[in-house]
């Protein structure tokens, strides 16, 4: 196991959606991303609670879903630019390590629920921060 597979796992998902957005044409971008990590999430949950319990651990750190979902919400409707793609991975990690409220109080939910919706919850803010960073052109 790497050391922070969390980081790996949002890495990884940053370079993917970078690949895969560059194929698509603009309009479909957006859509892609959201259906994606709603499908993410829904199959995350309960697989996450199956690793869980065979894992017989809260969270186990090698499962990283819940890093993809957040990772791809904090991408959504971002320019395809390097900036931005390090940008959102950085802010993703920022709020996925720091747990803001209610960050911290979700990923005390039962088995899949918490180790998802926290990561979820941070891709939020990071999509909002982005979002904010672009409008106000502090990020281009």
């Amino acid at each position: 196991m790497h050391p922070g597979p969390g980081t790996w796992g949002s890495a990884a998902t940053t370079l993917l959606w970078a690949a895969l957005a560059y194929t698509l044409p603009p309009s479909a971008r957006m859509p892609t991303a959201v259906a994606l990590t709603v499908a993410i999430t829904l199959i995350g949950i309960p697989a996450a609670t199956q690793v869980a319990r065979a894992s017989g651990r809260k969270d186990p750190q090698f499962v990283v879903i819940d890093e993809v979902a957040g990772q791809l919400i904090a991408l959504i409707a971002a320019p395809l630019a390097w900036k931005t793609f390090l940008a959102g991975f950085i802010l993703f990690r920022v709020f996925d390590i720091v747990k803001p409220p209610p960050v911290r109080q979700l990923e005390k939910l039962p088995e899949g629920t918490g180790i998802v919706l926290d990561d979820v919850t941070a891709g939020g803010y990071a999509f909002v921060v982005m979002q904010l960073l672009l409008h106000f052109h502090l990020l281009k």
